[in-house]
């Protein structure tokens, strides 16, 4: 018997035309991107179809277009009959589409908020002075003990444990840059910038947490249909915290090492499916749970492919 795990996308897995495929074959995504249009109130889905390639990267329009892109796939993989999955997490932005999926959030309440995190976020820290970089090839102690040596009196965080061996740091670029220019001599494999200017997930989104909480608070959540690790622990919430959960994550770490091996040691699943546009978190999965096949529902094709095997089973 399978169980599958699903895990979401966040930001930087976008990309212009992301949802052309799906659009041309399923009634059920045609209707998700009207719904997401409809809930913020201007076309983002024509802006994914066609660009500019700017305007989607805005972190502004990024986080409700992948968002609605998750949500869309996600309806595809209902609507064809596919077996509901024994866990759910997303990647940063990602938890927001594993909450639409285990509905704690309505879909078109979640759209609203991640457009408003998205613009806090980019308020909170001026354009330029904020950065995230990612390092591989040191483990997350030496890590954190590189923000400790070159944060100064600026914020310098490791914010996301990706997988062993590649750890994103974020905070002020200032510091951010002093980590880059001595990484490779602490021994990383590699360090480099990443093409953001908000440094997510730091001590600097602390004004964006109050926001989201109170935002949170005007919102009517529900306890999930389906279990979600969230981001900030790597574990179920229960019905009293998951609004403080949500809120945290936007300036406390993406913990996505510790989410992958529970999904494996606590829930035995046999299969993972990343559930939107790319394979960024299929490769992460690969690297951090080997024995787990992890494959990417990205196209129309995919999908089927997988109903055939479950068919099959």
């Amino acid at each position: 018997m399978s169980a599958y795990a699903f895990v979401f996308p966040g930001q930087g897995s976008q990309s212009l035309g992301m949802l052309d495929t799906w659009a041309e074959a399923s009634p059920v995504v045609r209707d998700t991107l009207q719904e997401a249009n409809d809930a913020i109130g201007f076309d983002l889905a024509g802006l994914v179809a066609s660009g500019p390639q700017e305007e989607l990267n805005r972190t502004a329009n990024t986080q409700p277009a992948m968002l609605m892109a998750d949500v869309a796939i996600w309806r595809a993989w209902q609507a064809a009959g596919a077996p509901q999955p024994a866990v759910m997490a997303g990647h940063s932005l990602g938890e927001y589409a594993a909450l639409v999926a285990a509905d704690v959030l309505d879909f078109a309440d979640a759209m609203r908020l991640v457009q408003k995190r998205g613009s806090w976020m980019q308020q909170a820290v001026p354009e330029g002075e904020g950065g995230m970089a990612a390092v591989v090839g040191l483990d997350d102690a030496a890590v954190i003990s590189l923000c400790q040596t070159h944060a100064g009196e600026d914020v310098l965080e490791a914010v996301n444990f990706n997988a062993p061996g590649q750890v994103v740091v974020a905070g002020h670029q200032r510091a951010v840059q002093r980590l880059l220019d001595n990484a490779k001599a602490a021994g990383a494999r590699m360090a480099k910038a990443l093409p953001v200017s908000v440094p997510a997930h730091s001590a600097l989104m602390a004004p964006v947490r109050d926001q989201l909480q109170q935002a949170l608070g005007e919102l009517s959540l529900r306890a999930a249909k389906i279990p979600v690790l969230h981001n900030v622990n790597a574990k179920l919430a229960d019905n009293t915290n998951v609004s403080p959960l949500i809120a945290q994550q936007v300036c406390a770490p993406v913990r996505w090492v510790d989410t992958l091996l529970s999904m494996s040691n606590d829930y035995s699943i046999t299969h993972g499916l990343e559930c939107g546009p790319g394979q960024v978190l299929c490769g992460l999965a690969k690297r951090t749970i080997k024995h787990i096949p992890f494959d990417s529902l990205a196209q129309p094709a995919q999908l089927e492919r997988w109903i055939t095997a479950e068919d099959n089973v």
